[in-house]
C-alpha cells in the first residue's frame, strides 16, 4: 500500500500556496552532489548468500555463550527458563502493545497486572507501573517525580557517584536546561551515611544504589530516616536478583525503588532492549509515568483488568505532564512477570544465594594470587554478585589475554568509569558460572600477573 497521504491535486494546491512549481524545487537549496551521491555499494546478494554473509560478520562477535563470562556492570549472564521464550513468542503477547480497549486485551492487562504485584512484592513498595524503558530512564522518572513532590525551593538530587554511571548520564540529559542541580561527590566509596549529611532544606531527593556499581551492598539502616527529617524522598536503585536474600528498600523506608530488570529473563543482548521497574509510595500514585493497570468488576460482577489514572499522561495533561513517557516495555515486563512465576519465591532465593555465595568463592580464590587485591578500598565490605580485583597490569590487557588467550569474557574495565582505576577490573560471578569456570578464571589471571 501507498503510505503517500496526498492526492496530486491536494499536493498542486499546496505547493502553489508556497509558490514553488515542483516537489523537487523544494530541495534546491541541497547541491545536487549531495542529492544523490555515489554510494558505492556492493553488488546484489541472493537470499542464500546474504544469510551466509550476515553469518560470518556474525561470527565475528564473542557470544557469552561461547565460554565462561564474568562481564557485568549491568547487564549480567542470567539464566533464562525456557518458559518465558515460550511465552513472549505467542503471537498474542507478541504483537500487543497498546491495550487502550480492555474488551480486547484483558490478557496482556492481566499480566501487567500480576507484574505489578510482584513487583510490589519485591520491592516492599505500595505501587508499581508497568513499566520503563530501562533501569537508567526509571532512575530519571524517579528523580522528576521527587521534584514535583517536593517542589518549592528543593531544586537538589544528591546522587551517590557508586550509582552506575550510564544511569546517571541519562538523569543528566533529563536534568538539562531546568533549575535542578546535581551533586555527586568525585569518591566512589563515599558512605551512604554521609552522603545523607549532604541532603539540606534545597534537597529534593538522595539516589543510592545497592549493590552499587562496584557490588558493594549500601547500609539503608536510618538514612531514609534521616532524608525524610529534612524534607526530602530517598530513591533506591537495586539488583532485583538481590531482593530474593535481602530485605527490600521499602522496609527501610525508601519512597521509590527502581531497578533494571534485564536479570529477570531477559538476555543482555548487546546491552538491550530491557526493562524499567519503578514502585513507589501510594501517595505519589499520581505523578507515577508510564502506565498502570488496575482491577475492577464489570457490570455482571466478572473481574476485569483497565488501565486507570490515565490522566497522569502526556497525551492528556500536556503542559501539566510531569513526564513524556506515556508508554512501557510490555514485552520486557512480562518477560519479567514469567520469570518470577516461574521460578517462584524460593526460586529466586535459590538463585540469589548461588549468585552471593558463588562470587565470594571467586573473590576468595582470586585474594589468593600474589599482586592481585580484591575490593582493595573496602576489604570487608559485603557484596553481591560483583566484586572489584586490582591487578598489577592495566584491565584492558588482562581482558584481552584473557579472551585471547584462555577463551574467557573477563570483567569490566572501570577505569572507563573512575579515574584512576585504569588496573581493575569488576569481576561478576552468576549462577551461571561454574566452579570449574571459576577455576579456571583463576588460573589464567594467575598467569598473566606471573
Amino acid at each position: 500500500m501507498s503510505y503517500t497521504p496526498h492526492t496530486p491535486d491536494e499536493q498542486r494546491r499546496m505547493l502553489d500556496a508556497i509558490g514553488v512549481d515542483s516537489l523537487e524545487a523544494l530541495f534546491d537549496a541541497i547541491p545536487g552532489r549531495a542529492r544523490f551521491p555515489e554510494l558505492g555499494l556492493p553488488a546484489p546478494l541472493s537470499e542464500l548468500e546474504l544469510d551466509a554473509e550476515l553469518r560470518r560478520l556474525a561470527s565475528r562477535n564473542t557470544g557469552i555463550d561461547a565460554g565462561p563470562c564474568f562481564l557485568g556492570a549491568g547487564a549480567w549472564r542470567h539464566f533464562v527458563p525456557a518458559t518465558v521464550d515460550y511465552v513472549l513468542q505467542r503471537g498474542e503477547f507478541y504483537t500487543a502493545y497498546t491495550p487502550y480497549q480492555p474488551e480486547l486485551s484483558q490478557g496482556m492487562l492481566q499480566a501487567m497486572f500480576e507484574y505489578q504485584t510482584m513487583i510490589c512484592r519485591l520491592t516492599g513498595m505500595e505501587v508499581s507501573n508497568a513499566s520503563h524503558y530501562d533501569g537508567a530512564t526509571s532512575l530519571a522518572e524517579a528523580v522528576l517525580l521527587a521534584l514535583d513532590a517536593t517542589k518549592d525551593a528543593r531544586t537538589g538530587i544528591v546522587m551517590s557517584p557508586s550509582v552506575h554511571l550510564h544511569h546517571r548520564g541519562v538523569v543528566e540529559t533529563y536534568l538539562r536546561g531546568s533549575d535542578a542541580e546535581l551533586r555527586v561527590p568525585d569518591d566512589p566509596t563515599v558512605a551512604a551515611a554521609d552522603l545523607a549529611d549532604m541532603v539540606d532544606e534545597r534537597t529534593a531527593a538522595l539516589v543510592l544504589q545497592t549493590p552499587n556499581v562496584l557490588g558493594r551492598l549500601e547500609r539503608l539502616d536510618g538514612i531514609a530516616e534521616a532524608v525524610h527529617g529534612k524534607g526530602a524522598l530517598l530513591i533506591v536503585a537495586v539488583d532485583p536478583i538481590a531482593l530474593g536474600l535481602f530485605r527490600p528498600p521499602g522496609e527501610f523506608g525508601a519512597d521509590v525503588v527502581v531497578a533494571d530488570g534485564q536479570p529477570l529473563g531477559l538476555a543482555p543482548s548487546f546491552g538491550g532492549p530491557s526493562l524499567g521497574i519503578f514502585a513507589t509510595r501510594r501517595a505519589h500514585i499520581r505523578r507515577l509515568a508510564g502506565r498502570l493497570v488496575g482491577e475492577t468488576a464489570d457490570a455482571d460482577g466478572r473481574r476485569g483488568y483497565v488501565l486507570t489514572l490515565a490522566t497522569r499522561e502526556q497525551h492528556i495533561r500536556r503542559a501539566r505532564a510531569t513526564s513524556n513517557i506515556c508508554t512501557n516495555s510490555a514485552l520486557g515486563a512480562l518477560a519479567a512477570a514469567t520469570y518470577l512465576a516461574t521460578v517462584g519465591k524460593a526460586g529466586l532465593r535459590r538463585i540469589a544465594e548461588l549468585c552471593f555465595h558463588k562470587s565470594h568463592y571467586a573473590a576468595d580464590r582470586i585474594a589468593a594470587i600474589d599482586g592481585v587485591a580484591v575490593n582493595p578500598d573496602a576489604p570487608q565490605a559485603p557484596f553481591f554478585k560483583e566484586f572489584v580485583v586490582e591487578l598489577p597490569v592495566p584491565a584492558a590487557e588482562a581482558n584481552a589475554r584473557l579472551h585471547d588467550g584462555h577463551g574467557i569474557v573477563g570483567g569490566f574495565d572501570l577505569g572507563r568509569f573512575f579515574p584512576g582505576y585504569g588496573n581493575r577490573m569488576l569481576v561478576a560471578v552468576t549462577e551461571t558460572n561454574t566452579r570449574a569456570e571459576i577455576d579456571r578464571l583463576v588460573a589464567a589471571l594467575r598467569e598473566i600477573v606471573s
